[in-house]
């Protein structure tokens, strides 16, 4: 007969062989619904819309400012992607050249290799964005809420403003913010100082950096009743699926989850594309933009480059 003591270790064994199989099968998907604020009151600098006319122009950004994705997800890996079904729906808007390079594209982790892929493209041509994926400084707290029928906890870190959503509207935001502070600064300097030139460079210098240490905080809330390391866009590293996600402007909030579905969906890392790092992406974006700034500022004759 078997001993008290073999008899745990045979009960520990059968939960752990099981457990492992569970693990192997296991699957889930989870629905976000992103949203972003912007300030409306640059695009009426003169003061002369009307609340029709605004009204009008949040009609408009809507499509781009309030969106849904789907995160699927097992043990080790994630696909995070814009949920595509909406797309020209009622107040959408049909897939475009501009709206696809401006849009995240479909993004993979692998916290066991610490691998993060992004399959984007810009203006036409395909990238294939690599990082290997570094923990995030995550501060626990003990705060709780309800997201649906899960316990959720708070987390929070800080990034700088430049690494948040680095294909999003808050980028363009950001790079329209920049380039006023710049104008701004050079104004000032000329009209104040007779060597305005020197004087300007330096301004302009010290609000880049200025920028680029800004610090955002972002707060996420995670459920360790769902047992994985995931979440939405490139965030991850907490005990528990992040269901809600804030960082700068935007809010992510997950609406509906499924977990183990009957038809397996198979996650596969992208491969496609010229591979670069999210630094020299981002690169490759301000310079496009800086192109396309410069071509207006030439008028109509002026010609953009291929990538």
């Amino acid at each position: 007969m078997f001993s008290f003591s073999n008899k745990v270790i045979l009960l520990l064994f059968t939960l752990l062989f099981g457990t492992n199989i569970k693990a192997q099968d296991f699957q889930g998907q989870a629905y976000y619904f992103s949203k972003t604020t912007m300030d409306m009151s640059r695009w009426d600098r003169g003061g002369k819309m009307s609340e029709a006319q605004k009204k009008q122009m949040e009609a408009r950004m809507k499509p781009w400012l309030e969106k849904t994705y789907i995160l699927t997800f097992n043990k080790e890996e994630s696909i995070f992607k814009e949920d595509e079904k909406l797309e020209g729906g009622p107040g959408g808007r049909a897939p475009s050249m501009w709206g696809s390079s401006f849009s995240a594209g479909l993004q993979y982790k692998n916290i066991k290799e610490k691998i993060f892929l992004q399959d984007q493209e810009f203006f036409g041509k395909q990238f294939l964005i690599t990082e290997q994926m570094t923990p995030y400084a995550w501060k626990m707290g003990s705060e709780t809420k309800k997201i649906g029928q899960y316990t959720c906890y708070k987390a929070t870190m800080t990034r700088p403003s430049s690494e948040l959503n680095f294909t999003s509207t808050n980028r363009r935001d950001r790079e329209k913010k920049k380039e006023e502070k710049k104008k701004d600064s050079i104004n000032v300097a000329s009209k104040a100082l007779d060597t305005e030139a020197v004087v300007a460079k330096e301004v302009v210098a010290k609000a880049e950096i200025e920028e680029k240490e800004e610090m955002v905080e972002v707060i996420a809330w995670y459920s360790p009743m769902i047992p994985v390391s995931q979440g939405p866009t490139e965030y991850w590293g907490l005990p528990g699926l992040i269901l809600e996600l804030s960082a700068g402007n935007t809010t992510m909030l997950c609406s509906k989850i499924v977990m183990n579905p009957e038809e397996k969906i198979e996650i596969k890392r992208p491969t496609k594309g010229e591979v670069v790092t999210k630094k020299e992406y981002n690169e490759i974006i301000t310079g496009k933009m800086q192109e396309m700034r410069d071509n207006r500022g030439r008028g109509s004759g002026g010609r953009s480059r291929g990538l």
